[in-house]
């Protein structure tokens, strides 16, 4: 039996679009993004920095307008959202989450014609990288490209900025969504 503390908790909806075609998949959303019903929206969390330094020539809108944040990411052919649909944890750690489920990536297929990598935030998130990829695989289609890509949480300070963004970078290359 759980704490009484640890709450049933529901997901985000996928930011997603016709032109997606790198998916980013967390784990699940922290505290801070969960209270303001946002991506990342931890301050600390080098999400949408990193993204910006991929992408100087095209300025990000600022923390306060989420809304042209996620048209902003879908312009570039990016897209986001989490393994996890539900669960039920105490505090934002990955460690915490318990009885998770799974959302059904096999839904999201049809709203993603030209997805081709699955860039997956964190190893959690990459646990699931096979069932992702086979549910989001069109018949016929080259089959999806999934990558391991260092959390950019807070929690995971063993990575530097730079060396976070290097890997983000070769992820962005291989949707075609940077160049070299």
């Amino acid at each position: 039996m759980l704490p009484a503390d640890y709450a049933r908790l529901q997901g985000l909806a996928p930011v997603v679009g016709a032109r997606t075609q790198l998916l980013v998949l967390g784990s699940f959303p922290g505290v801070a993004s969960l209270a303001r019903q946002q991506y990342y929206a931890h301050p600390q969390n080098q999400f949408w920095r990193l993204l910006q330094s991929l992408w100087p020539q095209h300025p990000q809108p600022g923390a306060q307008d989420y809304a042209g944040r996620c048209a902003w990411l879908l312009e570039r052919g990016l897209g986001v959202w989490d393994v996890y649909d539900s669960c039920e944890r105490q505090g934002s750690l990955d460690a915490a989450i318990r009885r998770p489920q799974v959302n059904d990536f096999a839904a999201l297929r049809a709203r993603c014609p030209q997805l081709r990598v699955l860039a997956h935030n964190g190893a959690e998130s990459f646990r699931h990288a096979d069932a992702a990829q086979a549910a989001l695989h069109l018949p016929g289609a080259a089959p999806l490209q999934a990558l391991k890509l260092p959390s950019t949480s807070p929690a995971n300070a063993g990575w530097s900025f730079e060396r976070k963004r290097a890997a983000w970078h070769e992820a962005m290359v291989a949707a075609g969504l940077v160049t070299t």
